[in-house]
């Protein structure tokens, strides 16, 4: 698990001169791991590790670190101290409760957890600091995933017409929305494109639920949007996804008209019994090798 950060490769003398010194810094950590969301900066003090832990806003454990760990839920008993911000935690029994700023917290083997709010979740754990994740050499870096992404139409024209300050306020507003949206269908922000988002989610149907509701968001605002969905396997770099998944989604979403949902083949096989799709035919899809069949969700 050593060496997740670039530029802060595992040394064994360095571990060797922590265990023997009487302090350790943030600023010269053992490990850092950095996961979709997560950051953990884990110090080694003696035969004691900590770690400092930053949960970003709209992290949760069964949608950002379930498929890399492998298990139903986190099997690690978490003991620390909340800095700032709030988690909800919830048991396999069934009992749910919130970890408030300036809790001292235990959180029990078999469980799931995300972040409340719009403020990041900060503690200081000393109890699964270390054992919560597989060895970087054991982990796949390679999952399945549904991509979703979306772009405004004819921003270029809108942001001309409004001015840079009215526009940046409008992206600004509509970007908070997507945000919530994703949120409420379990969808996870990759990143922002100027004029759209890319964003992954465990389900194609979210992925299509989610489509129908940007759509709508756009339109309170003025705006069309439109939007493409595939899925595929993804090759996870940090907070990032890449692979011949990710270029296939962009493609289609170039085909696709203002208000239109595309998506692949894959997509319509998957949903076919829950939602109508038009076939539009066999496409060349620049950069990629054959053709690909399209279907617009009726």
């Amino acid at each position: 698990m050593n060496g997740w950060a670039p530029g802060c490769a595992y040394d064994a003398n360095v571990e060797k001169s922590a265990r023997e010194s009487h302090t350790s810094s943030l600023y010269q950590p053992n490990d850092v791991i950095e996961l979709p969301g997560l950051r953990s900066v884990v110090l080694i003090l003696g035969s004691l590790a900590v770690a400092h832990n930053t949960h970003d806003p709209g992290w949760r454990w069964s949608i950002d670190v379930q498929h890399v760990v492998g298990t139903r839920s986190c099997l690690t008993r978490h003991v620390g101290y909340a800095l700032s911000g709030q988690m909800q935690v919830l048991l396999d029994d069934g009992h749910e409760y919130t970890v408030h700023q300036n809790d001292l917290f235990e959180v029990p083997p078999g469980h799931d957890s995300w972040v409340v709010g719009d403020e990041a979740f900060v503690s200081v754990e000393w109890t699964g600091a270390r054992s919560w994740i597989p060895s970087l050499e054991s982990l796949s870096e390679r999952i399945l995933t549904t991509i979703l992404i979306t772009d405004i139409v004819g921003s270029t024209e809108v942001a001309l017409r409004l001015g840079d300050g009215a526009w940046t306020d409008l992206v600004a507003t509509f970007e908070e929305r997507v945000r919530d949206t994703l949120a409420r269908y379990g969808g996870r922000e990759v990143r922002t494109t100027g004029d759209g988002v890319l964003a992954v989610f465990t389900g194609a149907g979210r992925a299509l639920r989610c489509a129908f509701a940007l759509r709508d968001v756009a339109g309170q605002l003025g705006w069309q949007i439109r939007s493409s969905i595939h899925t595929g396997e993804v090759d996870v770099a940090g907070s990032d996804i890449r692979g011949i998944a990710v270029h296939e989604a962009a493609r289609i979403l170039d085909l696709a008209t203002p208000g239109e949902i595309l998506v692949s083949s894959t997509i319509r096989d998957l949903l076919s019994s829950e939602f109508a799709f038009e076939d539009r035919g066999e496409h060349e899809l620049r950069g990629l090798p054959g053709t690909r069949r399209v279907f617009a969700v009726v």
